[in-house]
Formats: structure tokens, C-alpha cells, sequence
């Protein structure tokens, strides 16, 4: 008869010191080191990440008694997650944009989209905001950061501008990226109705939506761009963001950045036939004079109308179950953990093999190949490129997501949340607060609604709030971190070739973040008073 080995047990403890302040500080103390060590020292993403990282496991098993074996087993678990919902998509998304590029379309998609306008102001607002919110809306992940900041270089923007300005742009679609995955989290993570909270997020984003385009404009050309260039940027932004609210409240929370990206490019085209802005700052032309075929164009951009057909395909409800046949949980060997009132905190793994949004991808790649005309060895030699091409941003994006899960399981990040809930009405505008650190140490939208949804829910019901409202402010303000997080910098600077350089361009985005979390802090607690309460659903 074999001995049975006994199970360790954690339970999570939100207020170690006894002082629920000065255990919100302890957890602060991994964050804190993210945003200095890159910030400030100018470290590359994957030390600061590292760092970052062992003074998360620190924290957990000196400041909240986690067994050490537990704590490492929690930053494990975070790794293999991050294969599946990160790198697995960005992987796939930046295949499909080296497969353009081998095939020689990838020029010609650039010419297509410099014919609308030769002004990079216009071409910052039509490719890093409307054709990166396509990308963000089908997939995420780090792909539009990449695709578009490639795009702009190629197109003449300076490599680091053009990094930021895809960062900048990511923001206003991500809230609903991934085909609504965020919002669909926050529904699995409260059991609250994922509309409602798809309509309030509408409400809120849409609103951030009209100011992005304006500041893409500042990023390119400063005050002199914003006079020029402001009619385009209100079409832009009005069109996308009306677009979206209206989608997102009146549809559905899963289509609404599709068919937003498409008005707003649709808008700006339009208005830049009947109207040119107004310019000081030479044209820049892309490719020469070249004359693309309708067949050429067609085909160039074949992979991305692939792809919507793809993940509509798989929305639909008979291929979709066919698809989830072949997904596995189980519980991730050997950790254990009850919250703070003795309840298990999950910790399944989930191993959907073809319903992934990277599998899906991946498929799109397949079927690009028959129009790109690329052979499968040829295929398969840039596929092994493209993994060499993100190098160190691979363990960046590990460590990461590993932080996030030991801050996670420690109970770190629930000290976090408390803390910011003690602050009574004004939490309604510290609430996107919570998001933005959230997407800030997991790098996901999605990842920051799974760690802080049920928070919010319940920091509303103690305050007599609207869970909808906090659950989308946490969605909302969690969009705005997306520029400073660590595996999106990381993501960013490989795919431009700046590699190390992850501090430089975290100074030159994280002014753009706090402001624009600003203004949706003030739009958030305005919604929670009379002035703007009666958009609450």
C-alpha cells in the first residue's frame, strides 16, 4: 500500500501586514519595478520583466507565506497561458504579414493604402487606427502593433514613431478585440450578462475613440499637424466611434470593432477624395509609380479578408461546438489554493486545440498560402523565421504573464484592489485605474478583466453601484496600458528591428497613456453621478 503524498494548500491572505495599506504597497512593489526598470533605467523588457518577476515570487512567499514550490508552480502556469493566448496568436498573425512580404503583396497592400492619401498624417490615422482596429477586432494579441508599425516603416515613418504610433492607436478597439474576448471574460469571471457590459464599455470607449486620431496626428506632425489635419481625424474618430456604439449596443459586443474599422475607413476615404488636408510636409510616396493590377490588390488583400471569413465561420453556433470537441481542462498539476474565505481559486488549463484564436489564424495562413502562391517549405522556413524574429521578446512575454499569476495567486493583486475599493465613491474614478495596472502586468485586456471583473462587481455592490459600470471600466481603462506593457513593447520593438530598446519607447508612449486614462477616470466617475448617470444600462 503506497503512501499518498499530502497536498499543499495556500490560502490567500489580502492583508498580510495587517495594514491593508501597507500590504497594497508590498504589491505594488513588482509593478513599481516594471515601470522604473524601464522607465527610468532604460532596461530591455525581457530583464525587467525577469526582475520584475522575482520580486513578485519574493513578495508572495516572504510578504504572504506562499510556499516557494506554489509560488513557482503559479508563475509556470502563467508561462504555459501565455503560449496559447499570446504567442501562439502573434506567432500566427505576424506568419501571415511575412508571407505577404515574401510573396511581394505586401508592397502592394502598402501602395493601396498610400493611393488614398501620400500624407502621413492621413496614412498614421487610416493604418495604425482604423486597419489596426480590423486586426485587433479578429485577433489581438500583439499582431496589429506589429503589422501596422511595419507598415508605417515601410511607408517611410521613423521606426520608433512608427512603433508608437500603432501602440497610441491600439487602444479604443482593444476593449472589444479578439472577436468581444474581453467582454465575453468578464461574463465568465461574474456571471453577469456579457451584453450589458458589452453596451456599457460601447459607451465609454466610443468616447476615447473620436480623441485617438488626434493624437496619432500630434505623434506625426505636433501642433502644425493637428491644424492641417484635424478635419480628418474628427471623421475618423467620430465615424469609428459612433460606429461602435451603436454596434455594440444595438448588435453585437463581438462585431462591433469589425464594422467600425470598415466605416471609419470607408469615412476617411471619402472625405479625403472630396478634400485633401491642407500640408506643409512633403508628400511621401510608397513604391514609386508603380501600377497595381485589380488582381495584384485582390490578392494582397486576400489573407485578411480570409481571416474574417474564417472567424465568422467559426462563430457560427454548429462549427463552433464542433470545434470546442476538441478542447481540454484540467487542473494544473499540483497547485491549490482557496481564497481568503476558503474557497478554490481556479486554476484550470485550458487547451482549446481548434477553437484558439492562434489555431484560427494559423488556418487563415493555410488558405493564404493557395493565393499568395507560396510553397508549404517555403511556408514553413518563414514560420521558423518568425519565431527567431521575436527572440528575447519571447522570454519577455514569459515572464510577464508569470508575474501576473504570482501577483494573482499570492493574493498580491487582490491587496491591490481592496485598497483602491476602501477609497468609497471616488473608486468610480479610480476603477479604470485597476484595469490599466491589470493589462499593464498581463499585457491583456482579456487578462486584466479574468484578474479584477469579480473585484469590481463586488466593489459595486458594497458601494450601491453599477457592476456594469465598473466591470466596463475596468475594460475601458485597462485599453489605455496596453502601450506600456512590457510583452506589447517587446512585441513592438522586434518587429521593427529595435530590439533592446523597450525603455526609450516606453518614455515615449507613457505620457499618452496616464492622459488618455485620465480622461476615461473623469467619463467613468462622471457616469457614476447624475451628470452622465443616465448612460448606465
Amino acid at each position: 500500500m503506497g503512501i499518498r503524498k499530502a497536498v499543499v494548500v495556500y490560502q490567500q491572505n489580502p492583508n498580510p501586514t495587517g495594514s491593508l495599506f501597507l500590504s497594497a504597497l508590498l504589491a505594488l512593489i513588482p509593478l513599481l519595478a516594471v515601470l522604473v526598470l524601464l522607465g527610468g533605467l532604460k532596461w530591455k523588457a525581457h530583464w525587467a520583466g525577469l526582475t520584475a518577476l522575482a520580486l513578485a515570487l519574493a513578495v508572495a512567499v516572504v510578504g504572504y507565506s506562499m510556499p516557494l514550490g506554489t509560488a513557482l508552480n503559479a508563475g509556470a502556469f502563467g508561462a504555459a497561458t501565455s503560449v496559447l493566448v499570446i504567442l501562439w496568436i502573434t506567432f500566427n498573425a505576424i506568419w501571415i504579414y511575412n508571407l505577404t512580404v515574401h510573396s511581394g503583396h505586401f508592397a502592394v497592400l502598402r501602395r493601396s493604402f498610400s493611393s488614398i492619401s501620400d500624407d502621413q498624417r492621413v496614412q498614421a490615422i487610416v493604418i495604425a487606427f482604423s486597419f489596426g482596429a480590423l486586426l485587433e477586432a479578429l485577433a489581438g494579441g500583439g499582431g496589429p502593433v506589429a503589422i501596422c508599425s511595419v507598415m508605417l516603416i515601410a511607408l517611410g515613418v521613423d521606426p520608433m514613431k512608427a512603433v508608437a504610433l500603432a501602440l497610441i492607436a491600439d487602444t479604443a478597439p482593444v476593449a472589444f478585440g479578439g472577436m468581444g474576448n474581453p467582454i465575453t471574460v468578464l461574463n465568465t469571471v461574474t456571471g453577469l450578462p456579457a451584453d450589458q457590459f458589452g453596451a456599457m464599455a460601447g459607451r465609454q470607449v466610443a468616447i476615447l475613440a473620436v480623441l485617438v486620431p488626434f493624437v496619432l496626428v500630434f505623434v506625426v506632425d505636433g501642433k502644425r499637424g493637428l491644424k492641417e489635419t484635424w478635419p480628418v481625424a474628427l471623421v475618423a474618430g467620430l465615424s469609428f466611434g459612433i460606429t461602435q456604439f451603436a454596434v455594440s449596443n444595438f448588435w453585437s459586443y463581438k462585431l462591433c470593432d469589425i464594422v467600425a474599422a470598415i466605416v471609419s475607413v470607408l469615412a476617411v476615404v471619402l472625405y479625403v477624395k472630396v478634400r485633401q488636408p491642407a500640408r506643409s510636409i512633403p508628400p511621401v510616396i510608397a513604391g514609386g509609380s508603380t501600377t497595381d493590377s485589380r488582381s495584384d490588390v485582390i490578392t494582397a488583400f486576400a489573407p485578411y479578408a480570409i481571416i474574417v471569413a474564417v472567424f465568422s465561420i467559426a462563430q457560427i453556433t454548429a462549427v463552433k461546438a464542433l470545434l470546442e470537441k476538441a478542447t481540454y481542462k484540467f487542473p494544473w498539476p499540483g497547485l491549490h489554493i482557496t481564497n481568503a474565505a476558503g474557497k478554490p481559486v481556479a486554476t484550470t488549463y485550458t487547451l482549446n486545440i481548434l477553437s484558439a484564436t492562434g489555431t484560427l489564424l494559423f488556418v487563415s495562413g493555410l488558405l493564404s498560402l493557395l493565393f499568395l502562391k507560396v510553397a508549404a517549405g517555403k511556408a514553413l522556413q518563414i514560420y521558423g523565421q518568425t519565431i527567431r524574429q521575436f527572440s528575447w521578446a519571447i522570454l519577455a512575454i514569459l515572464a510577464v504573464f508569470s508575474l501576473s499569476y504570482v501577483m494573482n495567486f499570492s493574493g498580491q493583486i487582490t491587496s491591490l484592489g481592496l485598497w483602491l475599493a476602501g477609497t468609497g465613491a471616488f473608486f468610480a474614478f479610480l476603477s479604470p485605474v485597476v484595469g490599466w495596472f491589470g493589462v499593464a502586468i498581463t499585457g491583456t485586456d482579456a487578462g486584466s478583466n479574468a484578474l479584477f471583473g469579480g473585484l469590481q462587481v463586488t466593489a459595486a455592490d458594497q458601494l450601491g453601484a453599477s457592476p456594469f459600470l465598473f466591470g466596463a471600466s475596468n475594460s475601458s481603462g485597462g485599453v489605455m496600458a496596453k502601450m506600456i506593457s512590457p510583452q506589447n513593447l517587446a512585441i513592438g520593438t522586434a518587429a521593427a528591428g529595435l530590439v533592446g530598446r523597450e525603455g526609450d519607447l516606453f518614455r515615449k508612449v507613457f505620457g499618452w497613456s496616464l492622459l488618455l486614462l485620465l480622461a476615461m477616470c473623469v467619463i467613468a466617475y462622471l457616469q457614476s453621478t447624475p451628470v452622465l448617470g443616465w448612460m448606465v444600462p
